[in-house]
């Protein structure tokens, strides 16, 4: 009896090609904030506010050092983004300030395509962190609100506002 070996050709490097591909896509791994995902539209008053508190000791520039105007990231936060928030319209201009009764907050925003950074420290005279900017894009955006000291537990209000 005569076994026959299936006899497998490869041309072009096809193969090599694909596995190319494979290796080299990223796997973007969704996490969950601590305080949850919230959405914002046009179709209701594009504004809503939600809670939760800092505490981390994970350095937001280990995320960014600079954001899309060249602003510094500073603070201190969890490793996790604390909120989740998913624009299901573009945003000509949005505000988004922290409410810690003036203790010193830091914000880092992170866009859809993972590479617009808004960061925020000190709004005016006051300690609490704000981003206010233009142009924000439909999707789903990760925010961490952090403290300028590691370590350090503030409860806050984050507020988001269309001007």
């Amino acid at each position: 009896m005569k076994f026959c070996r299936p006899r497998l050709e490869f041309s072009g490097g096809w193969l090599l090609a694909i596995l190319a591909t494979i290796t080299a896509t990223p796997v973007i791994a969704e996490t969950a904030a601590n305080f949850g995902t919230f959405t914002v539209s046009t179709s209701n008053p594009a504004q809503g506010t939600v809670q939760g508190f800092t505490g981390g000791s994970y350095s937001l520039s280990a995320i960014s050092n600079r954001d899309r105007d060249q602003k510094a990231c500073i603070g201190f936060a969890d490793p996790n983004p604390d909120h989740i928030m998913v624009l299901e319209n573009d945003f000509s201009q949005l505000t988004i300030k922290v409410d810690s009764n003036n203790t010193d907050t830091t914000l880092l925003i992170q866009g859809p395509d993972q590479n617009t950074i808004r960061c925020g420290d000190d709004t005016g005279k006051r300690k609490d962190a704000s981003v206010s900017d233009r142009n924000w894009k439909r999707g789903t955006y990760r925010i961490w609100v952090g403290t300028f000291n590691s370590g350090v537990k503030r409860d806050y209000t984050l507020a988001v506002e269309q001007q």
